[in-house]
């Protein structure tokens, strides 16, 4: 039923009709009316194309200010958001890259079901280029951000992007968009960032909490700063489902083994970086020997083939473990952020505040 109606299109699905309609929001068409691209007269590529005028690419990146928030997108529903591409300064490398927030509003409600700086959303939390060659997301050179999370919607889609670096920001974007009608047991797409540095002794990361209603978790985007020497990934991660207390339904075996690889990532002594459709390590920042002190790195898992599910409530955790003296355990104290991806019924519960503008500096 759902590829009749423009949802969940896949291959196989793919020479199937429907009677969804295709929109597309860009710099060039701010609305994503039908047949109103390319009608700009003044934008960024003004004086570019002043020899060509309307038609030839005057508009093709925003200006947002200093503490600015701009509205992305403002859609009608019933329909879906299919893929998202971003670029240029929210894909800005150095230590103030957190400093773009993308935020996403379903139905009319106040609080955001997706809020996170740009970068982390896109498995690229420490600002630095890495490709990543997933399904659900895609980061190709240079600083091409992409996203193919299904978003389903029934009254409207709302999404906005925050400036909080202290200079004017050039955004390029595309957003594309089916109008179509959204079957009853589909779900709302979120995505919530949490930061922790340092991670206090004992004490495990905190991925997500506080999640009400019925839905499924659907990815994990950790960027994982090691405060230590020797392999730092022998934590488990956890998922309570359901009014699970002290232990949860299920549990991990090691950090490397939930993102798909195994044995440290260590192949003859160095650790060794992948990426593929569900799953991936893509990100090893070594130490240079002089400003570049620590072991960085970027990882993501998508249950894309294995959503887990839950029917009340869900809270997900990952311990920070390495070794120490007479092969016991290390409770680490590291600089972790993560992004937690899920579908749920509404209302959105609130999530925590965002962190200031300095602890959300890569440091």
């Amino acid at each position: 039923m759902a590829a009749f109606n423009g949802l969940g299109m896949h291959l196989g699905s793919l020479a199937r009709l429907s009677n969804a309609k295709t929109r597309s929001i860009s710099a060039e068409n701010p609305r994503g009316e039908k047949g109103k691209g390319a009608m700009a007269t003044e934008g960024t590529g003004a004086s570019c194309a002043r020899d060509l005028g309307q038609g030839w690419k005057v508009s093709p990146s925003v200006k947002i200010e200093a503490g600015q928030t701009y509205a992305l997108a403002d859609i009608d529903g019933p329909g879906a958001i299919q893929s998202m591409w971003l670029s240029g300064d929210v894909a800005r490398k150095g230590p103030l890259s957190r400093y773009y927030i993308l935020r996403i509003y379903w139905d009319g409600q106040e609080t955001p079901s997706v809020e996170c700086p740009c970068n982390d959303f896109f498995a690229s939390g420490w600002g630095e280029y890495a490709q990543v060659n997933s399904l659900p997301v895609a980061v190709n050179p240079n600083r091409g951000y992409n996203c193919f999370w299904e978003m389903p919607f029934r009254k409207r889609c709302r999404i906005t992007l925050e400036n909080r670096h202290r200079e004017p920001m050039i955004h390029y974007y595309q957003i594309n968009y089916t109008l179509t009608d959204v079957p009853e047991d589909v779900g709302y797409f979120h995505a919530q960032f949490r930061r922790t540095n340092p991670l206090p002794y004992k004490q495990p990361y905190l991925i997500l909490e506080g999640v009400k209603g019925q839905g499924q978790y659907v990815g994990t985007a950790l960027a994982w700063g090691v405060n230590n020497n020797r392999w730092w990934g022998e934590g488990e991660i956890k998922f309570y489902l359901d009014g699970d207390a002290e232990f949860p339904t299920i549990c991990g075996t090691g950090t490397e083994d939930y993102f798909g690889g195994a044995y440290n990532w260590d192949v003859e002594g160095q650790y060794v970086t992948y990426s593929t459709p569900f799953m991936g390590m893509h990100q090893v920042i070594r130490p240079d020997g002089t400003y570049k002190a620590q072991q960085r790195f970027s990882m993501y898992r998508w249950h894309v083939m294995d959503p887990i599910r839950f029917e009340e409530d869900l809270r997900v955790t990952i311990q920070a473990l390495g070794w120490r003296d007479g092969r016991r355990y290390l409770p680490l104290q590291d600089d972790i952020a993560s992004v937690a991806y899920w579908y749920q019924t509404l209302p959105t519960a609130r999530f925590p505040s965002l962190p200031d503008s300095d602890h959300l500096e890569i440091i």
